[in-house]
């Protein structure tokens, strides 16, 4: 066998996105709630970014064309330090998105969090004592804009351990019951098996480990002592059960016994026919328990009491806020609608001048007017990659609210068909950079907030010619629905026969589909009794 070491040279091209030009797009394609806390963190890592109290609120104020190096004043050339401006990122993105569509499209999410690092120097502290009026190292309005955040709340695993330390049982099911508690998942279910959690517990020999059967006894003094009751159930029908138990037992003694009575069918209803519960077959249920009809369907109004998710009852999902991002209103002067951003939220952002000033100071040291040099740039970059988000967001908003006109008249059925790809060739613009400004975005409109993204859709033709997209399909078809006789509702064939009738013409398995979509159940299911 023969080693031998050589050298070849091989020529080739490789495409990669430069670390701002990921972060121009990740600015554009963020909501405005992830926008301020992006620049609040910016705010908090960058010494030479401040908020502008003076100006008013709502971004960075700057005549047309104007970069954020001309804000700066005193940044030149020195400021930006093999860095382009923020809008000759832009510019190279629009370009590059064209020529390379695919790439341009993976490079996001591959490439997202590939930010530049900021470098810690020794005598930071000295430059910003120097450079900070009052020598307190920072403004006020920007620690102001850092506080007021809000404690965290105890999760579910940490009140169920409270709970549990309170419990009377022996020291070592107390300590698998610690175990259990933790694979509890948020609805208070547990989805591990006692041998897979038994598998998973630290333990220094295999002879250590408890066996399955203590594992389950420690599992329902869990069950029986935890509060509320269901948590830790195993499946659906457990977890009803076991707070149909604790109501039982809760009533034991009790003179209403035909409240107990009630109770009593709604476990045997819930042990032995869930599944035909969950189908609502009860002439079915009926038949097989030989009860009457009004029992069965007491027993249902009492089921209405349990729940599927006990754990909410301790950690309830925080609210899910939308702030719209623009606002779109009706100018009855000019018989027209109008859009604005709704970025009044927004500090109004400014280069720290002190710091322009120390980083172009050549007595001191080179370390700290490098460190300077490349927060300027960075704060640079972060004013001009809002500003260009603005004007982008604006632009796609104005063009879909032209286009859109008749939805803001008449509702969701009056939506037509808009592809982005329309959009895009309108604005000059490549397709993934209107993809990445409509994400995540809302407007709030005449006829309330909804998403940016809803108003492009492809769709049909309706039998007088007329294009509607597919949401007003979907409208159409969730109108029909709520106008039926609920003591007969309409099957798929039928609800394909009514949209044809108002002219819209689609088939029953696409009435199915959408029936799907907008979480309607079928028309057995949606029998009233």
């Amino acid at each position: 066998m023969r080693f031998d070491a050589s050298q070849q040279m091989r020529l080739g091209q490789h495409m990669k996105l430069a670390p701002r030009m990921i972060q121009s797009m990740e600015i554009l394609q963020m909501p405005l709630t992830q926008l301020e806390e992006r620049i609040a963190q910016e705010l908090e890592s960058n010494v030479t970014l401040e908020i502008d109290d003076e100006a008013p609120a709502g971004g960075v104020e700057a005549p047309e064309g104007a970069g954020a190096a001309e804000r700066a004043g005193e940044i030149d050339g020195p400021m930006s330090v093999d860095e382009s401006s923020g809008r000759d990122d832009f510019e190279r993105l629009e370009s590059f998105e064209s020529d390379n569509p695919e790439v341009a499209e993976n490079a996001y999410d591959e490439s997202l969090h590939d930010r530049a690092g900021k470098d810690e120097y020794p005598d930071f502290e000295r430059m910003a004592a120097r450079a900070s009026p009052g020598g307190d190292g920072g403004s006020d309005a920007k620690m102001l804009a850092m506080n007021n955040t809000a404690s965290r709340a105890a999760s579910l695993q940490e009140q169920l351990r409270d709970q549990w330390r309170l419990a009377d049982v022996d020291e070592d099911l107390a300590s698998l019951g610690e175990q259990i508690i933790g694979f509890i998942d948020d609805d208070g279910y547990l989805r591990e098996q006692s041998a897979t959690i038994i598998d998973r517990m630290p333990a220094t020999d295999a002879r250590s480990r408890p066996s399955v059967e203590k594992m389950e006894r420690a599992l329902q003094a869990v069950q029986l002592m935890l509060d509320p009751p269901g948590v830790a159930a195993r499946s659906t029908r457990e977890c009803l059960l076991l707070q149909v138990d604790a109501i039982l037992d809760q009533r034991r003694g009790a003179t209403d016994q035909t409240d107990r009575e009630g109770w009593s069918v709604v476990r045997r209803l819930i042990a032995d026919h869930l599944d035909d519960l969950a189908q609502n077959r009860l002439p079915r249920i009926a038949e097989k328990t030989q009860l009457p009809m009004d029992a069965i369907r007491s027993a249902i109004e009492k089921m209405r009491l349990l729940s599927l998710a006990p754990a909410r009852q301790l950690v309830e999902d925080p609210p899910s806020v939308i702030v719209p991002d623009a606002i779109v209103e009706y100018d009855a002067d000019a018989d027209r609608y109008v859009a604005y951003l709704n970025d009044s939220r927004l500090p109004n952002l400014r280069i720290n001048q002190e710091y322009a000033r120390l980083a172009k100071d050549r007595e001191s040291p080179t370390q700290t007017r490098e460190f300077v040099k490349k927060n300027l740039s960075n704060a640079t970059w972060l004013l001009d990659a809002v500003e260009q988000r603005r004007r982008t967001l604006l632009r796609v908003i104005n063009v879909v609210v032209q286009a859109q006109r008749e939805y803001f008249d008449y509702g969701p059925q009056a939506l037509r068909p808009l592809p982005m790809t329309q959009v895009a060739e309108q604005l000059g613009v490549h397709v993934a950079t209107v993809s990445r400004a409509v994400a995540e975005k809302y407007l709030l409109t005449p006829r309330g907030v909804v998403p940016l993204r809803s108003f492009f859709s492809g769709g049909t033709q309706t039998q007088s010619g007329e294009e509607v997209s597919w949401d007003a399909v979907k409208a159409a078809l969730k109108d029909v629905i709520d106008a039926e006789d609920k003591s007969s509702p309409l099957s798929d064939d039928a609800l394909a026969e009514e949209l044809s009738r108002r002219g819209i013409d689609i088939a029953r398995r696409t009435v199915a589909k959408y029936r799907d979509q907008l979480s309607i159940p079928s028309a057995r299911l949606r029998k009233a009794h």
